[in-house]
Formats: structure tokens, sequence, C-alpha cells
């Protein structure tokens, strides 16, 4: 339960942006130091981007590059810099390989004593022909997770979600209704789709659901001739930009305060308006 004394206090949320590659120790030298940094800046709350600590391309690449929990060094790293900073830490996302031999996208937060809290398993796979020469197959290497997941913080709740999940507004009103004030989008998204939609869906979905939104992201090229986006973005609940990143390696940083979700939800109550209706299917 979250207590009264930190009940709608303020507190500082960073969103990291990396360009990852396919070798884990370099990813991780150069992400520490960021979530060094933006700890020292006041974050009580780090959140890292999807794939943060492996990039890498093909099935049968991740595969071999996949991990398991219990052998993951970006989660042993994590869980000390998270003891170390006396911070929240949201690990974007790593692929993990489980004991049935398949691979999950799995988000992890740690609290600031190193305990694992929240784990996420991405839910909507990206398998896409986007028509420039980009085609993309989520499916064929990953599970698909199947279950929303809500993180208790000593502020409030947190929604887990992972980039493409952004263009399913139902998970994001089901976090919402469940509880989430704020709602994570760790990405790797496309540049290709980046430009037009990223700015948009994020904005639509802090109004729809009166939540702030956290989205850090990849940038940059990375293996395979893929480009992200980059933008790591921070909505308030009425679809402001609080924060964006450029498309450089850093962070962002801002102040948060719940109660701008319990205002916007007063004034634009939509969570409590659903109504049953038939479907135009025919």
């Amino acid at each position: 339960m979250i207590t009264k004394d930190k009940k709608h206090k303020s507190f500082k949320v960073a969103c990291v942006q990396v360009n990852a590659g396919n070798d884990i120790d370099i990813n991780l030298t150069q992400v520490c130091p960021i979530i060094q940094e933006a700890s020292a800046s006041g974050a009580d709350l780090v959140i890292l981007p999807e794939n943060v600590v492996m990039m890498e391309w093909g099935r049968k690449k991740i595969v071999k590059a996949a991990l398991t929990e219990n052998d993951h060094k970006g989660l042993v790293v994590f869980k000390e810099i998270a003891i170390k900073n006396n911070i929240w830490l949201h690990c974007g996302s790593l692929s993990i390989m489980n004991d049935n031999g398949c691979v999950s996208n799995r988000s992890f937060v740690f609290s600031p004593e190193g305990e694992i809290v929240g784990r996420y398993d991405k839910i909507h796979m990206f398998d896409v022909d986007l028509g420039n020469g980009e085609r993309f197959s989520e499916s064929s290497t990953y599970n698909s997770g199947r279950n929303s997941v809500l993180v208790n913080t000593p502020w409030g709740n947190l929604g887990l979600t992972i980039c493409y999940d952004l263009r399913f507004p139902y998970l994001f009103r089901d976090l919402a209704k469940s509880g989430a004030s704020m709602i994570s989008v760790p990405s790797a998204f496309t540049y290709f789709t980046g430009k037009d939609h990223w700015h948009v869906l994020l904005r639509a979905r802090a109004i729809e659901t009166g939540a702030f939104i956290f989205a850090p992201a990849q940038t940059g090229y990375h293996p395979g001739e893929r480009r992200t986006f980059g933008h790591s973005l921070m909505v308030d609940p009425w679809g402001r930009i609080l924060a964006e990143a450029n498309e450089e390696i850093g962070f962002i940083i801002s102040e948060i305060n719940l109660q701008d979700s319990v205002d916007a939800r007063k004034m634009i109550p939509s969570l409590e308006h659903d109504k049953d209706f038939l479907s135009a299917s025919l």
C-alpha cells in the first residue's frame, strides 16, 4: 500500500537513452555511467530502454545470446547499481532464456534494496512489413507474454509495457483501470515509424489514461542495419511533453507529482464511462 506521507509527494524520474549493439559487456559499459549520472541528478526512479544490453539481429543469434535470469550478468550489475545509488531501477527489457528453451522479452524492476519487484513479458509481437525493405517477425523468436503487470512504488502504481505494446490502447486502459497512475514504455522504435507515430501515440496513451507516460528509447544504428528513432519522451496526464531527448545518448529527467493524474481523471473521468455495445463486425 502507498504510505500516507509519500502519496502524491513529488519525485524525479529519469529515462535513459542508449545505442546498444550485440555485445553485452560493451552495452553495460555504456549504460551504467548514465544511470549513475541520472541518480546524481536526483532521479528516484531510472528507466532504461528495450533490449538495453543486447540489440542482436536474427533468431539464431538472439537465441544463442539470450541468458537465463540466474546467469544474466545484466541483472547482477543492475541490482548492484540500484542498491549503491538507492534508486528504483527499471531495466527496460532483456532477452531471457526460459526453462522451455523459448526466449522472452522481459522487463525487470528493482527496488533500492536490490529486490526484483516486477517482471513483465512483452505481450504484443512486432510482426510487420513496413514496405521500405524493413521486415520484423518477433513472434518467430520471442514468446508472447500473457499478463498485464503493475509495480507498487512508494509514490503510486507503475504499469509495465514494452515498445509495440504502445499501439494497443486496451492494454494501457487495463493498467490505468487497475490502478496505474504512470506507465513505462521502454522502446526500440524504428526510425521509419517513429518520425510519424512516436509522439502522437505516447501523448494519446497519456490523455486516454490520465497517466504519466515514461518512454526511454534506443537511438541510432544497430546490427542488421536497423535504425531506431531515439527521442525518449516523458508525457504528463494531460498529454503535455515534460522532457524529450534528441538522438544523442544520455538521459532526460523530470519532477513528477501523481496528484496531476488524480486531477486529470477528475476533469475527464473517461475511465469510468465504459459502455457495453454491439460490435459492428458482420
